[in-house]
């Protein structure tokens, strides 16, 4: 394993660590404030704030002179988004926080798989061998033993 394979790996453990956090802190502030609507917002807002000061910080700012230039599709994350924290902020608190992050989980990694299947958005190939199905298969059963329990 390369230093950037181990690097970009524990930047992807420190996020998905995350989620979680995320997801529990946005789920109270909504039953709190008494509208997962409003902190979702709020959420944006900080996060939006977070997001202009690194892309000050990096030099970043002149990218955004390309936006308007885009396929307009790629401006679907932001509503895939939305949708995420919209959701996990109304869902985490009747459905418990457990629940809602794994069934999120393996909606993520069947998405990635087909993703890498088929190379989708310019994703580098990453075939679904029988060893990634089984991987899959063993989730799908985890999220139903962990809903039965």
């Amino acid at each position: 394993m390369t230093a950037d394979t181990l690097r970009y790996a524990a930047i992807m453990l420190l996020a998905g660590i995350g989620i979680p956090i995320l997801a529990a802190l946005n789920a109270r502030l909504g039953v709190r404030i008494g509208s997962p609507a409003a902190a979702a917002a709020i959420l944006f807002t900080v996060a939006f704030a977070g997001a202009a000061l690194t892309m000050i910080a990096t030099g970043g700012t002149s990218a955004l002179a390309a936006a308007p230039g885009q396929p307009k599709h790629l401006f679907l994350a932001g509503l895939l988004v939305a949708f995420y924290v919209l959701s996990i902020t109304w869902v985490a608190p009747r459905f418990g926080l457990g629940n809602a992050i794994t069934c999120v989980l393996l909606g993520q990694l069947l998405s990635a798989a087909i993703i890498d299947q088929f190379g989708l958005m310019g994703a580098i190939v990453r075939q679904i061998t029988p060893m990634r199905a089984a991987g899959l298969g063993l989730m799908a059963i985890g999220v139903f033993l962990t809903q039965r329990g």
